[in-house]
C-alpha cells in the first residue's frame, strides 16, 4: 500500500484477470459499466469551521490529503462507500446485526446449531437484506424468514474479489440460518449485509472451529 502524489489529476486501477483479457482483445471490448466511490481517506473531522481565512478554507486540510493507492484486498480498502439516498434525508441510515459475530465449536456427540442472523436498520426502514456469504466452503446460509415487499430507494454497489465470486453465496431474505460445515482445521469467513432500500452495509465474521 502507498500514497498518490495528489497535485495531479491520477487514475489508478488493478485489472482483473477478466479485465486484462478483455483489454488486450481491443476492439472496445473493455467497458466499465458499473463502478463505485468511497471516501475511506478522508477524516471530516478536519473540517475546520473556525479557519482565519474564511469559508473558502474550512475543507482545505481535507482537500490536501494524501489519496490510498489501489489494492485489490476489498476488506482493507473501499470499506466506507458513496450511497445515493432519497431526497430530503437527514440521517445516514444503520443496520444493527444480532449476533454480531458467530463462532462454531465442536461438541462430542453433538452438532453445532445454525446461528439465526437478524438484521435490523436504524434511522430507515428496509423490507429486506442481501445477504452474501463469501465462502460457503466455511459455512452454509438458508432463508429463514423470506423477503418482504419494498422498493430500492438507495444503492450500496458491493464487488466480490476474484478469490471470494467462486465460493460466495447471496440470499435476499429478512432473515437468514448461518449453519456449520465440518472442516478440518480453523477457517473464517464473512458474511456482508446489505439493506435492500437504504443501501446500508455491514458484516460479521464466521469463525469454524468444527474440525473433524
Amino acid at each position: 500500500m502507498g500514497f498518490l502524489n495528489n497535485t495531479t489529476v491520477t487514475v489508478d486501477a488493478i485489472l482483473t484477470k477478466k479485465g486484462r483479457e478483455l483489454l488486450a482483445q481491443g476492439t472496445n471490448a473493455f467497458q466499465i459499466t458499473k463502478f463505485a466511490l468511497a471516501d475511506d481517506e478522508v477524516d471530516y473531522r478536519l473540517f475546520d469551521t473556525s479557519h482565519p481565512n474564511g469559508s473558502d478554507y474550512y475543507g482545505s486540510v481535507i482537500e490536501a490529503m494524501p489519496l490510498l493507492e489501489a489494492f485489490a484486498d476489498e476488506n482493507h480498502i473501499m470499506r466506507y462507500k458513496l450511497v445515493t439516498l432519497p431526497k430530503n434525508t437527514q440521517k445516514m441510515p444503520v443496520i444493527n446485526v444480532s449476533p454480531g459475530s458467530i463462532t462454531f465449536t465442536a461438541v462430542a456427540g453433538a452438532s453445532a446449531a445454525p446461528n439465526v442472523v437478524t438484521p435490523s436498520t436504524t434511522n430507515a426502514n428496509d423490507n429486506s437484506y442481501t445477504f452474501i456469504l463469501k465462502d460457503q466452503s466455511i459455512a452454509n446460509m438458508t432463508v429463514a424468514t423470506a423477503a418482504g415487499g419494498g422498493t430500492t430507494g438507495a444503492t450500496t454497489p458491493f464487488f466480490l474479489g476474484e478469490d471470494d465470486a467462486p465460493n460466495s453465496k447471496t440470499l435476499v431474505a429478512k432473515t437468514v440460518n448461518i449453519g456449520v460445515v465440518a472442516v478440518s482445521k480453523v477457517q473464517r469467513t464473512t458474511l456482508v449485509i446489505v439493506g435492500n432500500d437504504t443501501g446500508a452495509t455491514t458484516s460479521l465474521e464466521i469463525a469454524n472451529n468444527f474440525i473433524v
